[in-house]
Formats: C-alpha cells, sequence, structure tokens
C-alpha cells in the first residue's frame, strides 16, 4: 500500500503547506495551468491531511487512514465533481450521482457536466456527524468552474459558516471563472508549471518521446502532454502540417480533404490545435521562437513573414468565439470547412 504522490515539481510547495497546519485555512483553491497535475496535488493533499501519522507534513502510507484511503472508502473524505466527469473516472452510476437526489423521468439523462445543487446539499448531514477518527474531514471539488449559479451560492453558504474540522480543496485552472464572492472565501493556493527540465524528465520516465515535442504542444504542461501522447499518433497533427505547408510556399490549401479530416475529430480538439498555431504565427512575426509545433517551425516562418499580422490578430479572436460553438449540434464538416477557409484568408498574403 502507498499514499498518493505529490509529483515531482510540487514536493516543495507541498512541504512548505502541509507543515504548517496551526492555522489552517478550511477552504483552498487550489488553481494553476491546465495540465500540471493540480488534481493529483489535491488527492495527495487529501490523503496528507487525513493520515493519522503524517510524515513531514505528509501522508505516510501506512496506517489504517491511509489504508481507508487508498481503498477508496475513507469515510472522512467526500469527492464533489459532476457526474461526467466520476463516469470519466471509472464510478459506476450510483456512486457517479455522489449521493445527490436520483433524477426523475422516464428518459435516462446523459451524465451531468455540472456540479449540481443537490450534490452540495448532500453533503449536510455529513458535517453534522462527529469525523471518524476524531481528525480532519476533507471535502474535494473539482473541476470549481463546474459549479453552477446556484451550485456556487449553495456553497458560498456553507463557507460563510464552514463546519468545524473541515477543508474544502476546490480545484481550478482559473480562479476568474469562478463567482467572485466564492473566491473571496477561499485561501489561494497558486501552483507551478515545472521547469522544463524537470517535466522533460518527468515524460521520459512515462516513457513518452519525442518528450520535447509533446511537451511543446501542450504548452510546457506535463501532464497533458502525457494525455496528448496517449490519445494522438503525433505531437503535430498531420492535417496541420498539410495546412501550413501550401501556405508556406504561398499556395492555398485543399480546404475541403482538411474538412473532412476534420470532420473524424472533436471540435473543441482542432480549434484549440489552430488556437496554438495562432499564437506560433505571431510569435514568428515578432522574431520569437515558436512555442507550441516546433516541427513546423520553417513553415510557420515563412507564413509569417508575408501574413498581415493585424488580420491574423482579428482571425484568432474570431477563432476564440468559435469555441463557443464548439459543443452545439451543427454540421461539423460544414463548420470545419468555414473555419479553415477564415484560417487560410487569414494567412494569405
Amino acid at each position: 500500500m502507498s499514499a498518493p504522490q505529490f509529483l515531482p515539481w510540487q514536493m516543495e510547495t507541498a512541504r512548505a503547506w502541509l507543515g504548517n497546519r496551526d492555522r489552517f485555512a478550511h477552504a483552498w483553491l487550489v488553481h494553476g495551468l491546465a495540465g500540471i497535475g493540480k488534481l493529483d496535488f489535491a488527492i495527495a493533499a487529501a490523503a496528507s491531511l487525513l493520515c493519522e501519522t503524517p510524515q513531514d507534513g505528509l501522508a505516510c502510507g501506512h496506517c489504517a487512514a491511509c489504508a481507508w484511503f487508498a481503498s477508496g472508502n475513507h469515510p472522512d473524505l467526500r469527492r464533489i465533481r459532476p457526474e461526467a466527469v466520476a463516469v470519466e473516472e471509472g464510478a459506476d452510476a450510483a456512486e457517479a450521482s455522489d449521493d445527490a437526489e436520483p433524477a426523475t423521468g422516464a428518459a435516462k439523462k446523459a451524465p451531468s457536466k455540472e456540479i449540481r445543487i443537490d450534490q452540495i446539499r448532500s453533503l449536510e448531514s455529513w458535517f453534522n456527524t462527529a469525523t471518524h477518527r476524531g481528525g480532519w474531514r476533507v471535502a474535494l471539488l473539482y473541476p470549481a468552474h463546474a459549479l453552477n449559479v446556484v451550485s456556487s451560492n449553495a456553497l458560498l453558504k456553507v463557507l460563510e459558516e464552514p463546519p468545524p474540522h473541515t477543508v474544502f480543496l476546490l480545484v481550478a485552472d482559473a480562479p476568474d471563472r469562478l463567482l467572485p464572492t466564492l473566491v473571496s472565501r477561499c485561501r489561494r493556493l497558486p501552483l507551478p508549471a515545472p521547469d522544463p527540465d524537470t517535466a522533460l524528465q518527468w515524460l521520459r520516465d512515462q516513457n513518452v518521446e519525442p518528450a520535447r515535442e509533446w511537451l511543446a504542444a501542450a504548452g510546457g504542461a506535463p501532464l497533458a502532454a502525457l494525455r496528448l501522447a496517449q490519445h494522438a499518433e503525433t505531437a503535430c497533427p498531420p492535417w496541420l502540417t498539410q495546412l501550413i505547408g501550401p501556405l508556406a510556399k504561398g499556395q492555398a490549401p485543399d480546404v475541403g480533404t482538411l474538412a473532412e479530416a476534420l470532420e473524424k475529430i472533436a471540435p473543441a480538439e482542432w480549434i484549440d490545435a489552430l488556437q496554438r498555431l495562432y499564437t506560433d504565427l505571431m510569435l514568428a512575426a515578432a522574431g520569437a521562437p515558436v512555442r507550441y509545433f516546433p516541427a513546423l517551425a520553417a513553415g510557420v516562418a515563412q507564413v509569417a513573414a508575408r501574413m498581415n499580422t493585424a488580420r491574423v490578430a482579428e482571425s484568432a479572436r474570431w477563432l476564440t468565439r468559435q469555441r463557443a460553438l464548439a459543443t452545439h449540434p451543427l454540421n461539423a464538416k460544414l463548420f470545419a470547412h468555414a473555419t479553415l477557409q477564415r484560417v487560410v484568408l487569414s494567412c494569405q498574403a
């Protein structure tokens, strides 16, 4: 048996934070760049807070509390996350509902992507009972941006009069996506991204190669790079190479063929890749090294040398607005075709 581990670049922060529990806040907002391991940090922190014989503030991995945590049965831990996230994590339908009231109606609904108010209300009986071993009680809530306005306000009321011996750990990419009054009730714990050498070594330890290209594609976030490497064949999507190749020569790409390729990919995924490409184009236009797709650096530089920077910047803002359409039921091929046409026109001289 072993306790959840902090990632190598989190150890210093974890020891400094957990080593001073005398005046520990009742609610913490753990935030930072997406893909750097914030949830891993919060889970390891919950294990450390519940451990009965912590070592340097961290979970020992040997006590009864650590054994319960490892088996997923610690009575003083609650995970509050959307049903859709719970299902992705492997929870069955009953567990995914997190003791919330079951949905009514004949039709079976898709798992919710929001944290609902009944999930917050279901914690009341837990708050009103003594902790199992006389120590902390930990509520782990993620991702915090999945709280809707109603559930945010319900949580806010809890935090205004926090239950005794209870620590809330909220995990979020960006605090500005949360209700300001909710953020004001939490102490912030920003987590830094690892330095490139540490991130590269960690990726290589996970057998990810070429580590540098995958890390670049993920914007320096190692866990995001690992997920990319597990689900994609190359760090730079082939369709992106087919887009930049002709543009670098001053030619028009085959938008129809490219749209057929994108039709098979989730819109949010290829829009994200295009947004990263635009960032590389703007960096190249400013004479800076590309950030996300080093394999395309030469072609990107050629496009950047002849493109209208203001037009590309405007199209990048337009592309950001298209993210709102990415989950809507629309014609995927038509959406891809229209988007690619806009991108090509913005990059041409």
